[in-house]
């Protein structure tokens, strides 16, 4: 809940810089600046681990609104979900210390999409994640290529790094 005017702001600003026509592409990056709050912090006086992930979820929403999701998840009642995450923490970021968050699709299979973050501050990246999301509807899973056919794309995914690769190959339901 405490993310809620955080969320606000972000999804106010990819709102707007979509009406004034400043679509970005599907591989485009999505860049957002935040500090490090009291509110995100752990009793190690550094942000949270769990904070990390909430944080990528607003760059994630930035990331739809802004290629040009927003309308088709609102029309189909699409929800974002993750399926699996992966993360390397490199530095720690402290008390109202600034950062960048930078997340960009990767490639697609028949199934999921898979996205990358890099947070940065300017000593340099403080952690690096990559997920595995899908839209899922009434049906269950949207194919990637249908979420493509909102966008008016037919396009071919990226080759699949190295990072995605790993999160295809583990099965969800063996646990």
């Amino acid at each position: 809940m405490n993310l809620i005017f955080r969320l606000l702001a972000v999804a106010a600003a990819a709102i707007l810089s979509a009406l004034r026509g400043r679509r970005a592409g599907l591989l485009e990056p999505s860049v957002l600046r935040f500090r490090v709050w009291p509110t995100d912090l752990d009793i190690n006086l550094h942000m949270t681990n769990a904070r990390y992930f909430s944080v990528m979820d607003l760059g994630r929403t930035d990331l739809m609104i802004r290629v040009g999701l927003g309308p088709a998840i609102l029309r189909n009642r699409w929800q974002p979900v993750l399926g699996g995450a992966t993360i390397r923490y490199r530095r720690s970021l402290r008390p109202f210390q600034r950062f960048t968050l930078a997340s960009r699709v990767l490639c697609w299979d028949d199934r999921y999409i898979f996205i990358e973050h890099r947070m940065e501050t300017r000593h340099g990246l403080a952690a690096l994640a990559v997920v595995q999301g899908a839209f899922v509807g009434a049906g269950g899973v949207i194919p990637p290529s249908k979420v493509l056919a909102e966008l008016g794309s037919t396009a071919a995914s990226p080759p699949v790094p190295d990072a995605a690769a790993a999160l295809r190959g583990q099965s969800l339901t063996a646990a």
